[in-house]
């Protein structure tokens, strides 16, 4: 487990071809190591210590999560949860997280191009106009009886 911090203090002065938010971006891309405050980073005892914490509790947001995929519960948003606290620490849940961002926000912009927006529009529609089709045959045969109290 790598858990050094890269403390080489760079400093990125804002120019007239980036804005803040991509400048803080840039930065949040180049940082990673501990986030352990100083005074627990200053002692390899307390440091390990610390990392231990953190991983068990990380380990269980994230146990919590995987129930949540078979449990009622926002499975996958307790899941990155548990992977966010694993990142405060962690390098390798640092480049995960960073992975998963980079995909998410791919998918996102693809899903706002307007070709595939409207083929999502039109399958929707598609699909609603075929089960309500097949809802009207079943009343039309069966009326408001429930399928296992039909007689066949």
């Amino acid at each position: 487990m790598h858990a050094e911090s890269d403390e080489r203090g760079d400093v990125v002065v804002p120019t007239a071809e980036k804005s803040a938010g991509e400048l803080t971006a840039e930065l949040a891309e180049r940082e990673l190591g501990s986030r352990a405050p100083g005074f627990i980073k200053s002692s390899k005892t307390l440091h390990v210590s610390w990392q231990v914490g953190v991983f068990v509790v990380g380990l269980a947001v994230v146990v919590a999560g995987a129930a949540m995929l078979v449990l009622p519960g926002p499975g996958w948003l307790v899941i990155f949860g548990g992977m966010a606290i694993w990142a405060t620490e962690f390098v390798w849940a640092q480049l995960v997280l960073r992975w998963t961002r980079r995909k998410v926000t791919e998918a996102a912009q693809k899903a706002l191009d307007p070709k595939v927006r409207r083929r999502n529009i039109i399958l929707t529609t598609v699909g609603l106009v075929i089960i309500a089709v097949l809802v009207g045959i079943y009343l039309w045969e069966f009326g408001l009886t429930m399928p296992w109290k039909i007689d066949a």
